[in-house]
């Protein structure tokens, strides 16, 4: 088969996902901000634009500084890039006015087959944000079956995950898994055929496989934590996820660490807040009818924004929180 050829993501215009609701919701913007996802600039130059005096762009694909040549020095010195995960975001800057997080894949990554990350264009099967360390081959071929099958169960929801998991292994006897769509065709196999409307069957096992191979969850954590350590009294954290699970997460993070502690229910245990780090400025924000016709993939974004109080920061119960994999403290 040959190789795909490199596609370029600047074919297609990058709109950031809820960018006009987070800036009315942030306003007014100045001082200085740190955007812990940078991708293709947006939430950075939305900011610098609105009036932050200066952004730390970090990202941990060296590929989104190059594209960013174009256009990063309109900004000068009030533009800072830093290639890095935002799990270390408080090592690169303090007293931060603001904190933007836009989890989970840019679209610019999906839109390039060369990287891996989408069902729809055939590619290898890479999935790396960093463009370093083990693969979603190297994880598809060398995981055990019980291993893959938590993978695509705790990280993508997929309920048919043992099934999923014996086809995989099944198939790489035969010959190693290298494309996407190769894992595609093995997925599509194993589920029943998708409606008009419905997603594609392999979104789930590619979701799962991908937030394994980039740990996002724990990155999600740790970046939760450090923009608690980077931010300033009055200091505000606006966080973009796509996905339920990462969004439960923001979420209980939220409550455990503000004021509101949160009540609790029979499927989620209790969180009792200790001193209050964060400040809930309201519920969680999702796009409206104009951002939905501009940009589709704005469909399962929601925003939720907090500020920083003077309370000391502190880590959190990874259980709590409902971190795939972990319980919580003094649960079995």
């Amino acid at each position: 088969m040959a190789a795909a050829a490199p596609s370029d993501p600047t074919d297609k215009p990058h709109i950031p996902v809820l960018l006009r609701p987070l800036l009315a919701a942030v306003a007014p913007v100045d001082g200085v901000w740190l955007d812990g996802t940078f991708g293709a600039g947006g939430y950075a130059r939305g900011l610098l634009d609105a009036g932050a005096q200066r952004v730390i762009g970090v990202d941990r694909d060296p590929a989104v500084f190059e594209m960013a040549q174009g256009w990063a020095g309109e900004y000068g010195d009030r533009l800072e890039l830093v290639q890095g995960t935002f799990g270390k975001m408080d090592e690169y800057a303090q007293d931060l006015d603001g904190v933007v997080l836009d989890l989970g894949v840019s679209s610019m990554q999906l839109d390039q087959a060369e990287r891996g990350f989408s069902f729809m264009r055939d590619g290898p099967l890479d999935m790396r944000m960093s463009q370093s360390g083990p693969s979603a081959a190297d994880l598809v071929n060398d995981s055990s079956e019980e291993d893959l099958a938590n993978t695509l169960y705790l990280y993508g929801e997929e309920r048919a995950s043992r099934r999923i998991a014996r086809a995989i292994v099944r198939a790489r006897e035969e010959s190693p898994i290298t494309t996407t769509r190769q894992l595609a065709l093995i997925v599509e196999k194993c589920l029943p055929r998708s409606k008009p409307g419905q997603s594609h069957p392999a979104t789930r096992s590619f979701q799962g496989i991908r937030i394994a191979v980039n740990d996002e969850f724990g990155e999600l954590i740790q970046g939760l934590e450090a923009a608690e350590r980077a931010l300033k009294p009055g200091g505000q954290l606006a966080v973009v996820s796509f996905h339920s699970l990462e969004d439960r997460i923001v979420k209980r993070f939220l409550a455990l660490r503000s004021s509101t502690g949160g009540g609790g229910s029979r499927y989620a245990p209790e969180l009792a807040a200790e001193t209050p780090a964060f400040k809930l400025t309201s519920k969680a924000i999702a796009a409206d009818d104009q951002e939905l016709a501009q940009n589709p993939r704005a469909r399962s974004a929601r925003l939720r924004v907090a500020v920083r109080t003077d309370a000391p920061a502190a880590p959190v119960d990874r259980g709590a929180v409902g971190l795939p994999g972990y319980k919580k403290k003094g649960k079995r």
